[in-house]
């Protein structure tokens, strides 16, 4: 697995894990969620900084980003959409 392909994986792996939207990690961050959005797909090539703002928003090292998933284990799935109530 490639690095941005990890980032992805891991990027919405724990924004799920967390219950956290695209849109309010994006703005916790002081990103464009379309940008975000982007960075899960792996369209986006992101900065260390930027890495590094989103991992403290997670709340988690930075290194938890690169982590590989174990052979066999299914991508994270996204939260429900729709408006939050």
């Amino acid at each position: 697995m490639k690095g941005r392909e990890l980032v992805a994986w891991n990027l919405r792996r724990l924004r799920v894990e967390r219950g956290v939207s695209q849109e309010r990690l994006a703005a916790d961050a002081g990103i464009d969620r379309a940008y975000l959005g982007g960075l899960e797909r792996q369209a986006e090539n992101p900065t260390a900084d930027l890495l590094d703002r989103v991992a403290g928003v997670l709340n988690v090292p930075l290194g938890d980003l690169f982590v590989a998933p174990a052979p066999g284990e299914a991508p994270p799935r996204p939260l429900p959409g729709g408006r939050r109530r």
